[in-house]
């Protein structure tokens, strides 16, 4: 029989705790028992995430991921090589518009059946978290077997996620039906493609979990495209878009006498220090703002 370990958690991000401790233990003891089990922190004492406006995240799916990333470098709260994910993480349809959604987390894995159980563990409740959360949400998988041996998603899954609200999905491991989902316009991001699904389980609900490099934790806003994902720190989203078009038309200085016709190397550095110019008064304005927000 399959069981649910249902474990409060300490209210916060969830990075280290003594929880996630007792939470190890008690798993690790519960699975050596020859059991299976779908651990599912949902119910904790973890805050919700903050849910923006239609007309901020609207304003975030206008601008392709890199432009996110340059605008977030401009208040200093990260280092520039922090907050993306990275080259391990392939967009699976580049042709798809901007992904903007919040981060809901499992772990998976496929590479041997689960002791009890069917195959597909966890995807019911995965479901009924999906329709408790509000906005617009993202499927973040991290994949337990090193290296995947299975496909995380298929059209099926796809679709029912696509149903119960979500915008897209990622995962540190593997995809397939790959024609079917991105006729779904369904944005996907993967480490690979394998084309069987193995014992397809999904292990734990609502946890941190480490893809391409970062940590994502439940409700963290992701955008993502082409290029790569972002993480939007949560105390800048309402700024971001702002910032976007803001350093849109700094560019559009050097951008614009490029295609003048004839640039000179005098003209060239006299249109670049003025776009950086406008570029660093943009960045003071949006630190202002941010102080203000704060204060």
């Amino acid at each position: 029989m399959r069981t649910t370990l249902s474990i409060p958690t300490v209210a916060g991000r969830g990075r280290s705790s003594h929880t996630g401790i007792v939470v190890i233990v008690v798993v690790r003891a519960y699975a050596e028992e020859g059991n299976s089990y779908v651990l599912d922190l949902s119910h904790g004492s973890t805050m919700p995430p903050r849910i923006h406006s239609e007309t901020i995240l609207n304003e975030l799916r206008r601008y392709d991921t890199p432009t996110i990333l340059n605008v977030i470098e401009l208040f200093d709260l990260i280092p520039r090589t922090s907050g993306y994910l990275d080259s391990r993480i392939h967009c699976c349809f580049p042709k798809l518009p901007p992904m903007v959604g919040y981060a809901v987390t499992a772990t998976f894995r496929a590479g041997a059946p689960p002791r009890s159980g069917d195959v597909y563990a966890g995807l019911e409740r995965q479901v009924r978290l999906l329709n408790e959360t509000p906005g617009p949400k993202v499927i973040v998988f991290q994949d337990l077997d090193d290296p995947a041996v299975a496909a995380t998603f298929g059209e099926v899954m796809c679709s029912t996620y696509q149903a119960f609200g979500a915008v897209g999905l990622i995962t540190s491991g593997a995809g397939r039906d790959l024609d079917q989902v991105e006729a779904l316009n369904f944005p996907c991001f993967t480490a690979g493609t394998i084309a069987s699904h193995g014992y397809c389980q999904i292990v734990e609900l609502n946890v941190p979990v480490r893809v391409g490099g970062v940590w994502i934790n439940p409700g963290d806003l992701l955008h993502g495209d082409r290029n790569g994902v972002a993480v939007i720190p949560s105390e800048i989203v309402e700024l971001v878009g702002e910032g976007c078009a803001g350093l849109a038309a700094a560019e559009a200085i050097v951008l614009d006498y490029l295609k003048s016709g004839k640039p000179t190397p005098d003209g060239f550095s006299q249109a670049r220090q003025e776009s950086q110019q406008r570029i660093k008064e943009l960045s003071q304005l949006l630190k202002s703002r941010l102080q203000a927000t704060d204060a």
